[in-house]
């Protein structure tokens, strides 16, 4: 049977994005700090925000944009992002989010795709949003730095322009038009209601004061805001909660010690690359972060030791949350003090999971949890709820293989779960080697080398022997450094034994490549593509 959520049903309110957030502004809230943009020095209230949304979305509504239209959006995190995200879906149209470094032909691809009809970006990016815009056929008309002094965002707001009537049904409107790879393949334009992100905006707001959120917290900002993570999870729900958000542009770590000592930050959103960092590097004893309460990670798995060493580091407690795109994001989060460290935890409201058996060619299998003790057999979750998309962009083979027709979506990510229905994540289908056989999941060779003193980063993959055409765990690590900043000596074969003794034989890591830095995402996952493409180092 489906493991059903804990947590009391939420009422979903039928509303867009903008009026769950603002249609009900009191005067006391309006008085709130809403933003600190780190980058430039500006904060502004609840009730400043809210002007400039509204003003906005009228200068998008003069130029013609609204409910129809897409609007590609260009930013790193800052005051910017925040107003013209929720300007333009106050003026009824959709966002579709493009990642900070992505080139001017990923920017042309998306904007292709999605139909963007204009173009926002930032000049301090690069020129790819611009260049990008361009390759896709839109009129320099059509791009908008939102930096620009003359056309800019000051420029718009300016204007004086109300904001517009907008009709549209948030079940079935598209408020975001996010990019993800989804199970497989490559990226595709993921199709999110007003009602989908509403719906996992009041899911999960409960859950985030209940684990240390409060009306006064002051939340750090450094996940990328053009994903979803960061997008309805940061940005969002603390709107929604009413806290103070500090935005960061991208993640540096004396700057983000620094805002954290600087602002009394008590609660912080990362990926387990910054938890790395936070438990490992040496500079993090250099600033009193002593105001830091909760620590939650998501964006990838997060292993049980690493936490604990964050725990025991700062003295704070560490939360898991799982989520995907295809989901707005959220599906589970953790619970302060009562869900184990290695686990994600159990759904949240409004949501029904379930762990299917692979090897079942009908998908029929639904494996019970553990008994007392222990953990079920590994399959796939699949999850279902309010927060599931309505489909991908234009593919509908895409939609149909990920989500079904009776509502489930499947993650693509193999789990166990406990006698409780808490899951514990084992890894990416899509990335387990299979070694004569059996099955080695990379995340948990990469959380055994985290432990080793001389290691700062890892990653595996598989790799195909060419000898005997055998695929085996390739690991690819990067030195720590010392208390004066210089790598220590990676030993290869003697890190290759410390493995093996450790783990069961078929798991043990055959090759060790020492490299600078692991190549990940801008939310922290690791990107295996790249690593494989690799040469062998003689």
């Amino acid at each position: 049977m489906p493991v059903t959520s804990p947590h009391r049903p939420v009422e979903i309110p039928g509303v867009g994005v903008y009026d769950l957030l603002f249609a009900d502004l009191t005067p006391q809230d309006a008085a709130r700090t809403a933003v600190t943009d780190s980058a430039t020095g500006t904060s502004v209230t609840f009730g400043e925000l809210r002007d400039r949304v509204d003003a906005f979305a009228g200068a998008l509504a003069h130029r013609g944009v609204g409910v129809g239209d897409v609007v590609a959006l260009h930013a790193p995190n800052s005051l910017a992002f925040v107003v013209a995200f929720h300007g333009i879906m106050r003026a009824g149209a959709t966002v579709t989010t493009v990642g900070a470094l992505a080139t001017a032909g990923d920017v042309a691809r998306q904007v292709t795709v999605s139909g963007a009809s204009l173009m926002l970006t930032v000049g301090l990016l690069g020129p790819a949003g611009a260049q990008g815009a361009e390759q896709a056929g839109l009129d320099t008309d059509r791009v908008i730095d939102l930096a620009d002094g003359e056309r800019g965002l000051a420029s718009l707001l300016s204007e004086g322009h109300p904001a517009p009537q907008v009709d549209f049904d948030p079940a079935t409107h598209i408020a975001v038009l996010p990019f993800s790879s989804g199970t497989t393949g490559v990226p595709k334009g993921v199709r999110l209601s007003h009602r989908n992100l509403v719906a996992n905006i009041v899911q999960i707001s409960p859950l985030l004061m209940d684990n240390g959120q409060t009306r006064d917290s002051v939340i750090m900002a450094v996940l990328p805001f053009f994903h979803i993570y960061g997008m309805n999870v940061l940005l969002n729900s603390s709107l929604h909660n009413r806290t103070h958000l500090v935005t960061m542009p991208s993640f540096d770590l004396p700057t983000f010690l620094e805002l954290h000592q600087r602002h009394n930050i008590d609660f912080t959103f990362v990926a387990p690359p910054i938890a790395v960092v936070l438990a490992k590097h040496p500079l993090v004893d250099d600033y009193d972060i002593s105001s830091l309460t909760t620590v939650l990670s998501g964006a990838a798995a997060l292993d049980e030791n690493l936490a604990a060493a964050v725990e025991k580091r700062l003295g704070v407690k560490v939360l898991q949350g799982f989520g995907m795109t295809e989901a707005s994001p959220v599906t589970h989060v953790s619970s302060r003090g009562v869900t184990p460290l290695a686990s994600i935890g159990l759904p949240v409201a409004n949501t029904e999971c379930k762990v299917v058996d692979l090897t079942d060619p009908d998908f029929s299998e639904i494996l019970p949890p553990a008994q007392e003790s222990g953990l079920s057999r590994p399959g796939e979750m699949w999850v279902r709820g309010p927060q599931v998309m309505l489909g991908y962009l234009d593919n509908e083979e895409a939609t149909e293989v990920t989500l079904l027709r009776d509502g489930w979506l499947r993650t693509g990510d193999i789990v166990r779960y406990d006698h409780q229905g808490n899951v514990y994540v084992v890894d990416r289908a899509k990335e387990l080697i299979k070694y004569k056989g059996y099955q080695v999941a990379p995340a948990e060779l990469e959380a055994l080398l985290m432990t080793h003193d001389s290691v700062a980063d890892a990653a595996v993959v598989g790799f195909f022997r060419p000898e005997d055409g055998e695929e085996i765990p390739r690991a690819f690590v990067v030195p720590q450094v010392d208390a004066s900043g210089t790598p220590v000596t990676v030993d290869g074969d003697a890190l290759m034994e410390w493995v093996a003794a450790r783990v069961a034989p078929y798991k043990k890591i055959r090759m060790v490549e020492v490299i600078d830095v692991i190549p990940k995402s801008g939310t922290g996952k690791i990107l295996r593509k790249d690593l494989r493409d690799l040469p062998v180092t003689p």
